[in-house]
């Protein structure tokens, strides 16, 4: 399609765009999870594609043989993977006799990580590319009777701009450490309660006493064979706890090394007596000054050791190395007790169908306001002592 000058085009497979020209969009941005390398990868490792409900449906903008905008963008035939769980919209949509599937989705892939948006290349009028772009979605979806257009994880200046082309705004919250000038991990223990702090130190006591020895790999200090071992914890966590949930095949993280083994970083527990062979690992992922937790797990039953490989030692290298966000992943509340107050993300969101968006602009302020509020309960219940930190993130 064309406009103004623009050619406006669909792809069902990252590879058809030229990775030169997208990572001159992406690479600047704070997240890396919009990386060519990273998408690319997902598709080719068969993590994503039509037949386990991620259909890859990318669109981009050229100027002429000029890459200058594109989007990530995926058609749903399921809400798995997604992490903003809107069952209760597509119940809705079931009782009102309207099909909730397919859908189009805007985000990375099985990654409740901030930063989804629209890349577009330096000195372009991001306003009018915006608006060329959700007029194709628009049209794409109606067209393919896609039920509506969600985009996760939302990058919060773009959200701005979003709002503005009549997206539904959708409040949730992750739960995230900030540094707050920490020098050091007892520096970072200051802002807690006393009994929190004791509790975190006899936390970290446990795991010393299994005698087990942690190691942070970065990069070219992660020897190959370590790939897939990554996959082998993984794996082994989504087995014993969230059944259903094993979207990454053992490929995508092979496929790792080396070309985005920049990137990782491993929080690897070895057995004194053996130093090659890892009893449990937590994978992240760094780019500029904010790191990401991603998977974990352990071959057997150490009490703590979770707490240890992801929280405690991630925060302790991410102060050491100048790291001012660490979000260590979705779920768990139990971050909120060890230095991870609950902050606020949106998710934005148009159904096609008038019925369904004329219900969802009517109750959205209230879901939000409902939200806030469970937000504020959370924050005012940290074991934090309030004189040693300012909590600024509503």
């Amino acid at each position: 399609m064309r406009n103004s000058g623009y050619t406006l085009r669909w792809h069902e497979r990252i590879s058809e765009i030229p990775q030169s020209a997208w990572d001159e969009m992406a690479l600047p941005l704070k997240t890396p999870f919009l990386e060519w390398e990273w998408l690319n990868n997902l598709e080719t490792s068969g993590s994503v594609k039509g037949s386990v409900g991620w259909q890859p449906c990318h669109l981009t903008v050229w100027r002429g043989n000029q890459l200058v905008a594109a989007a990530p963008l995926y058609i749903k035939s399921h809400n798995y993977g997604e992490f903003v769980f809107d069952h209760q919209w597509a119940d809705l949509a079931y009782r009102l006799g309207i099909r909730y599937f397919p859908k189009l989705v805007g985000m990375t892939p099985f990654t409740p990580a901030v930063g989804y948006r629209f890349l577009i290349a330096s000195g372009e009028d991001e306003w009018q590319i915006t608006e060329m772009m959700i007029g194709a979605i628009d049209r794409f979806c109606i067209n393919n009777k896609l039920s509506g257009c969600n985009f996760l994880f939302v990058d919060p200046q773009w959200g701005e701009i979003i709002s503005k082309f009549s997206f539904c705004g959708w409040l949730h919250y992750s739960y995230i450490w900030s540094n707050q000038n920490f020098q050091s991990f007892d520096d970072f223990l200051r802002i807690f309660s006393s009994d929190q702090r004791k509790n975190i130190k006899r936390e970290r006591r446990i795991v010393e006493k299994t005698g087990l020895i942690l190691r942070p790999l970065v990069g070219e200090e992660i020897p190959h064979y370590l790939y897939p071992e990554i996959y082998r914890f993984y794996s082994s966590t989504c087995d014993k706890f969230y059944w259903g949930s094993k979207y990454l095949t053992r490929k995508f993280f092979e496929q790792l090394y080396p070309n985005y083994s920049h990137r990782v970083l491993l929080m690897v527990a070895y057995r004194q007596e053996d130093l090659h062979h890892p009893v449990g690992m937590s994978f992240c992922i760094r780019k500029g000054e904010n790191l990401y937790g991603r998977y974990w797990g352990a071959l057997q039953e150490y009490n703590c050791l979770h707490f240890e490989t992801c929280y405690y030692k991630p925060i302790e290298w991410a102060i050491e190395n100048g790291i001012q966000m660490y979000d260590p992943g979705a779920g768990g509340s139990h971050k909120r007790r060890r230095g991870f107050p609950a902050t606020p993300n949106y998710s934005f969101h148009r159904f096609y169908h008038p019925r369904m968006q004329a219900i969802l602009e009517h109750y959205i302020d209230k879901i939000n306001a409902a939200t806030l509020e469970e937000i504020k309960a959370i924050n005012e219940d940290l074991p934090f002592n309030k004189q040693e930190i300012q909590l600024d993130i509503l």
